[in-house]
């Protein structure tokens, strides 16, 4: 209701008593028009009992009737959503490193933009998460373990080099078993993972993508998806010129399955605004939080309004 989730939500059946109140007040009125309508001299009616301000009365009514809504809101205590810091996580970037990343429509060219931004990605990153880096191609490989060190991250992301294929799904399966590398917890937990996947063609080889998506939604992984480059992007494959559009559709899909975020990125610009959105994401999580206090001070200030328009009904205005 609202969409709101309560700890007691059976006190919410307080809420029946709205419309009962509403007809109460509706009838009141209509009788009161009725009764007033056997009065024919109104200039003596006038003298005799004072005009009062409709709008004044139907607002005490309103302010009466939504204080009484969100007190009951209140009393049935109700929880909200808040984004907090992340204590702890594991961040894998899968970087696509097939022969389409040498494309030039991302200047220098794909690969080299990507390298940078992603570097740059990471650095900002809180220095207590755990990162990890997979190169995605025909044959999709680990290149660095979960690690806080920025500069190994650096360094595995600088050494990134051209590959044939483009095996997405196996490229998930990968990172997944990355992230249950990283190092456990006192209690033996492993941190929250989740995976940052830049992409710039379609799957050409390996497992289903989607069937390994819907192992990361299994393990609560999310995936957010960066579909990279532009349709007129183009490389010369064995002597012959071959456009190497984006699969933009896969990329949502992928995103779609693990609750994870999409996002398409043509230039080095966009790259840079997308991994600010993601970093953003995964640096937080959404907590539950109850906010009967919040509900409470709304129901207040209804009642004050409420109030305020009751005491200008009985006063003698000049």
């Amino acid at each position: 209701m609202f969409g709101l989730e309560f700890l007691n939500p059976d006190r919410l059946w307080m809420l029946l008593l709205v419309p009962v109140l509403i007809a109460i007040y509706v009838f009141a009125l209509r009788r009161k028009n009725r009764t007033g309508m056997r009065f024919t001299n109104t200039s003596v009616l006038g003298k005799v009992v004072p005009k009062q301000s409709q709008w004044r009365r139907h607002l005490a009514v309103a302010m009466s009737l939504l204080s009484l809504i969100t007190l009951v809101l209140a009393w049935a205590r109700p929880n909200g959503v808040e984004k907090v810091p992340r204590e702890r996580a594991t961040i894998v970037l899968v970087v696509d490193v097939s022969r389409s990343m040498a494309a030039t429509d991302v200047s220098p060219t794909r690969l080299e933009a990507a390298q940078q931004l992603s570097i740059d990605f990471l650095d900002q990153l809180p220095e207590q998460y755990n990162v990890s880096v997979v190169s995605m191609s025909g044959n999709p490989a680990t290149r660095l373990g979960p690690t806080t060190d920025r500069t190994y991250a650096r360094r595995a992301i600088e050494g990134l080099a051209l590959q044939d294929s483009t095996a997405v799904g196996d490229s998930i399966y990968v990172a997944l078993s990355a992230i249950q590398m990283a190092p456990k917890a006192d209690d033996g937990s492993i941190a929250p993972g989740a995976i940052v996947m830049l992409s710039d063609g379609q799957n050409t080889a390996g497992r289903s993508p989607l069937q390994a998506a819907a192992q990361a939604a299994t393990d609560g992984v999310p995936i957010h998806t960066i579909a990279y480059g532009t349709d007129n992007g183009s490389v010369d494959l064995d002597g012959k010129r071959e456009r190497v559009p984006p699969d933009r559709e896969l990329m949502q899909a992928i995103a779609t399955e693990t609750k994870g975020s999409y996002s398409s990125a043509e230039s080095a610009g966009d790259l840079s605004r997308v991994y600010n959105t993601i970093r953003s994401e995964v640096g937080f999580e959404q907590v539950l939080k109850e906010t009967t206090a919040q509900w409470a001070g709304y129901g207040l200030a209804f009642a004050v309004v409420a109030a305020l328009a009751a005491v200008s009904l009985g006063a003698r205005w000049p």
